[in-house]
């Protein structure tokens, strides 16, 4: 039952487990919150593991057999909220394993404080108690993924004297920009699957905009919310904001009431990461991009590893053994070698293999340009002057969009890391939105998704010092209307991959204004909030206005795609058609 890492020394599965449940611990404004304990059957003394979230912590140590993300419910709650970790798996291994509700949730007093500082402080408070219990070593970390990761970061810049090290796993670490309101566009359908009592396990929340606003501004901001028409097209949100004072309603409204960066998410976001010092190993997924975007910040002993496409099963367990070496290295001081291996693992579609480095973006990476053209065909070749611009219409049940494809690879082409969409476009209101999706095609044709990106163009200000070449950086302080029929520069982030683009396989890319329904449980379904006002949204390409979309290319594409690939039967200006 032991896994053998070379000559590397690793914690051996010895122990029984006994459990503890419903333990208070009180935070420093008096709040109790409630936690189970489950540690060795041993009177030695061993590091802990601290997991938190709003989810329900009763079901995180059901012994249930994993399966595929949101394809069933355990007790009545939906499976996805079992994010705690692999409890068993490293209490018999010597770790003390500690589950809490946050405040306003289960058995946790005061009101719940959506991934606040207030909830980041009762995290660190847990960290610090369970430090002093007479079954702990002094050393403790921070375990599991998605809400259970989310704090790992904000903890760790508050700097517990007891915290060591941190693992958060497919998290995110900024609640607007990665969360909630990525590129300025609501997740509408996610806010309202996860924010609900079908997740969390709520008792009372606070209402943050009504504390800011009073009673009378709060209810004015609400019926302007209620005025607004994408808002007012979506029943949920409606019932949400028409109901106020129902338990989950509060922090939905919240997030509705606060559509541009100001305190509220300045409170839930990391300012900055060069201070984190806590040595962190990073699990991202590919819908959370923020650990990659803000990796060269980071100072601290890090690592990062890019899962693949496919969501983690739950309960939540693939990365036990590699999680094992990490919290043995840094909270029992084990030579596992882990520290010895490469900084960067980037799991690489289509070819089931990782893609190692030291840093990210990946060393020695050519940024190439690739042209979006007038026949619809995405390439190096330089946008001609008089190429003529694309339309699509946007508007309630008629949701159009563009694509544009690059011919057959010649060569095996790798692309790893960040992604850019410039694109310069017009439309006939004052607003639009961008939905962007990249896919692989094959030779006949069938597309696999690789990566998408968002822009609200109203929320286009760029942070010019914080922004780079192959990363956008928005303000999303203010919302800037759109003047009607002006063609504007717009940088969109697609979300950082890494895939092998095999020969005979195409880039396909598309600008739309609305999400694909997923095909399958590896990706999210966020539902982003979309227009209600009936618009065209023109695209440009000519060399006056060159879109481009700017791919990471870390292996082949030496030469160039070749076009023609030698076929006479191509009519349309020497470029391929898309199929």
């Amino acid at each position: 039952m032991d896994a053998i890492f070379g000559n590397k020394q690793i914690s051996k599965r010895e122990h029984e487990i006994v459990a503890n449940r419903d333990i208070f611990v009180p935070t420093r404004d008096g709040v109790k919150v409630c936690v189970d304990v489950f540690r060795p059957e041993s009177k030695g003394k061993f590091p802990a593991l601290v997991a938190m979230s709003a989810f329900n912590k009763d079901i995180q140590s059901d012994r249930i057999w994993p399966a595929a993300s949101r394809s069933r419910r355990i007790r009545g709650v939906a499976d996805a909220s079992v994010e705690a970790g692999p409890i068993d798996f490293f209490v018999r291994r010597g770790y003390v394993y500690i589950i809490g509700s946050v405040r306003g949730t289960g058995k946790s007093g005061g009101a719940y404080n959506h991934l606040g500082s207030k909830e980041a402080g009762d995290a660190y408070d847990v960290v610090e108690w369970a430090a002093k219990q007479p079954w702990c070593n002094g050393n403790v970390g921070m375990a599991g993924i998605g809400y259970f990761g989310t704090h790992h970061a904000q903890v760790a810049l508050m700097e517990p004297p007891h915290l060591k090290c941190i693992a958060p796993v497919s998290a995110f670490w900024d609640m607007y920009n990665f969360y909630w309101y990525p590129g300025g566009l609501l997740a509408n359908g996610f806010l309202r699957w996860l924010v609900s009592l079908a997740n969390f396990d709520l008792h009372h929340d606070e209402k943050v905009a009504l504390k800011e606003l009073g009673e009378k501004g709060y209810k004015e901001a609400i019926a302007r919310a209620l005025a607004d028409k994408d808002i007012s097209a979506e029943p949920q949100l409606v019932d949400a904001l028409k109901n106020p004072d129902v338990v989950t309603n509060g922090t939905v409204i919240d997030v509705l009431l606060h559509p541009t960066w100001c305190d509220y998410w300045e409170d839930r976001a990391i300012m900055d990461y060069s201070k984190i010092k806590i040595p962190s190993y990073i699990v991202a997924a590919a819908h959370r991009p923020g650990a990659f975007l803000h990796w060269q910040e980071m100072k601290m002993p890090k690592k990062l590893l890019n899962c693949p496409p496919a969501y983690t099963d739950r309960p939540f367990y693939q990365f036990s053994w590699e999680l094992l070496r990490w919290y043995d290295c840094w909270l029992k001081g084990l030579d596992t070698g882990i520290m010895d291996e490469p900084n960067v693992r980037l799991f690489v579609q289509g070819t089931g293999e990782w893609l190692n480095a030291d840093d990210f973006p990946v060393p020695g990476t050519k940024f190439i340009p690739f042209n979006l053209h007038e026949n619809h065909s995405l390439c190096e070749i330089e946008p001609w002057p008089e190429a003529e611009a694309f339309s699509y219409d946007d508007a309630p049940g008629n949701h159009g969009n563009i694509k544009y494809a690059s011919a057959p690879m010649v060569e095996n082409t790798e692309i790893a890391g960040p992604i850019v969409l410039n694109l310069y476009a017009s439309c006939r209101g004052t607003d639009m939105n961008f939905v962007i999706n990249m896919f692989d095609a094959d030779a006949e044709g069938k597309e696999t998704f690789l990566t998408q990106g968002y822009l609200k163009a109203s929320h286009r200000e760029l942070d010019i010092k914080k922004s780079k070449p192959y990363a956008a950086v928005y303000t999303h302080t203010k919302s800037q209307p759109l003047v009607p029929g002006q063609v504007y520069p717009l940088t969109i982030n697609l979300n950082p991959t890494a895939a092998l683009i095999k020969a005979g396989h195409s880039i396909v890319l598309k600008i739309a204004s609305t999400d694909d329904v997923p095909e399958d449980l590896t990706q999210v379904k966020m539902n982003h909030l979309s227009s209600q006002t009936p618009n065209t949204i023109t695209v440009y390409h000519n060399a006056q206005y060159p879109s481009h979309l700017l791919l990471p290319i870390t292996r082949g594409n030496i030469i160039g795609t070749y076009v023609s690939g030698g076929d006479i039967s191509l009519k349309t200006k020497g470029f391929m058609q898309l199929k």
